[in-house]
């Protein structure tokens, strides 16, 4: 990932990646999915959602939301 972004949410399910980055957007903060996921076995893998440092703070508080 570019300089200046953070890894601020992480997961196995490409759905749960989506979810975060679709709230972090309507809170007006630009968010980017990373898919690390093996597309030969499936199970392997992880979708990360990066955010850009400075919107590190806000973003964390908004995703405490989905890790219930």
């Amino acid at each position: 990932m570019e300089k200046g972004w953070i890894d601020i949410y992480m997961t196995t399910h490409e759905y749960k990646a989506s979810m975060a980055k679709d709230m972090l957007e309507n809170e007006g903060i630009k968010a980017v999915i990373l898919n690390q996921h093996d597309s030969a076995y499936q199970n392997f893998g992880e979708f990360s959602v990066f955010v850009a440092e400075t919107d590190q703070a806000k973003a964390v508080e908004l995703l405490k939301r989905l890790k219930h």
